[in-house]
């Protein structure tokens, strides 16, 4: 792409596409809320919110308020539900503007109702309930009195109850049903203290493929509808898409002789006469440091090893054995080139992490190209014209 450093390209039709994946297993009845925190794990949150709002997403999930009101500045006017936690001073805006937060405590309870009488409104709020994962949430032996709590309050709405599962990427049935069971039991409870509950939610992207979501009236996937497969989870279980390509471009080359370090603290030192080739990304980027001697990137359609040490705005990597490679040669760090396709897993696997968290980690620098058709193999593998969109941001 001409004029720029690196670039990620996410393919919207592939988010169109992970989304009618979900919608077919779920069903028709099952409300989708489609969690876009963390700027939709790093792929940029308000294009995304735009396109599963248009395919029929109920609902969005966010981590805190500072993304709720972004979308919310930008136009988005779907329901939008805090999944974290808020602290006092961002009651006031979350409030205004019909953001609704996940209640954990009493205390918030309290603090909450004060806040919307004073706008004269009634805040929508879900019950997290704690059944197993340890982090937030009301433990299960508070959860109907906070319940009460919530209903009793003048200025206040249950619009839900939620919990969220632990432990279904790795396949423990035993303890998801454990959780599940909790929770069901605990929406009963509720209820029976003729409390209405509209909606109840638990399973996460991996819940919805292995038949834990049939039971809750809505769904909260996340890597689904980004293509990730953390663990090769998805296999057999759906047919996703990635949605999101990471390309950049050799800006030096040069040839150098057995023997040569390589990069900080000489990580690499050459076992051959080679050619390398410098790309302007590092670990500010999203390259992980880790990276290091284990990744390879595609040029040409061949895989070139990364060599030395990630640092903060370059990688050298060895193009030695590959034929023709110039300076302006686009790099795929993640997609397909030519029969070649990295993948995010691949990175995530060599140093020991989960997929979104590479994803998570693309910085400011690269720039995102938002697509609406299937993304092809670069033509001329110089900054081939791709037809798009704006930056991030």
């Amino acid at each position: 792409m001409r004029g720029c450093r690196a670039w990620a390209e996410i393919d919207l039709d592939a988010v169109s596409h992970n989304f009618a994946t979900v919608r077919e297993r779920v069903g028709p009845k099952t409300k989708i809320l489609v969690v876009v925190k963390a700027d939709a794990y790093g792929h940029g949150a308000l294009p995304i919110a735009r396109r599963v709002v248009e395919d029929g997403a109920d609902c969005l999930g966010v981590g805190d308020s500072t993304e709720a009101l972004e979308l919310r500045e930008s136009g988005i006017r779907a329901p939008i539900l805090i999944l974290g936690a808020i602290v006092d001073g961002e009651m006031e805006q979350v409030v205004a503007n019909d953001v609704m937060t996940c209640i954990h405590a009493s205390q918030r309870v309290s603090l909450l109702d004060r806040e919307a009488r004073s706008q004269r409104k009634k805040a929508r709020v879900h019950l997290m309930i704690d059944t197993g994962l340890g982090r937030l949430g009301v433990l299960p032996g508070h959860a109907v009195r906070l319940a009460r709590e919530i209903a009793l309050s003048s200025h206040l709405e249950l619009a839900g109850v939620c919990t969220h599962l632990s432990s279904v990427y790795l396949g423990d049935e035993a303890f998801t049903r454990q959780q599940i069971g909790l929770f069901e039991k605990l929406v009963a409870d509720i209820r029976s203290e003729g409390i209405p509950v509209p909606v109840t939610h638990a399973a996460n992207s991996g819940a919805v493929f292995s038949g834990w979501g049939g039971s809750s009236g809505m769904v909260r996937p996340g890597v689904a509808l980004y293509g990730l497969n953390p663990n090769g989870f998805f296999a057999g279980r759906a047919t996703l898409r990635p949605i999101l390509s990471l390309r950049t471009q050799i800006i030096f080359m040069k040839d150098v002789p057995k023997g040569t370090p390589i990069g900080y603290n000489r990580t690499h030192v050459t076992g051959r006469a080679t050619r390398t080739a410098v790309i302007p990304v590092g670990y500010y980027d999203g390259l992980g440091y880790r990276l290091a001697n284990q990744s390879t990137v595609l040029v040409r359609g061949k895989e070139a090893p990364v060599i030395g040490n990630v640092s903060m705005d370059y990688t050298t990597i060895d193009v030695g054995r590959i034929r023709g490679v110039e300076v302006g040669d686009v790099v795929t760090i993640v997609g397909r080139d030519g029969d070649l396709e990295a993948r995010v897993e691949t990175l995530a696997k060599a140093v020991g992490t989960i997929p979104y968290e590479i994803t998570c980690h693309l910085g400011k620098r690269i720039r995102r190209v938002y697509t609406a058709r299937p993304q092809a193999s670069p033509a001329d593998r110089r900054f081939a014209p791709i037809e798009t969109s704006a930056p991030r941001g």
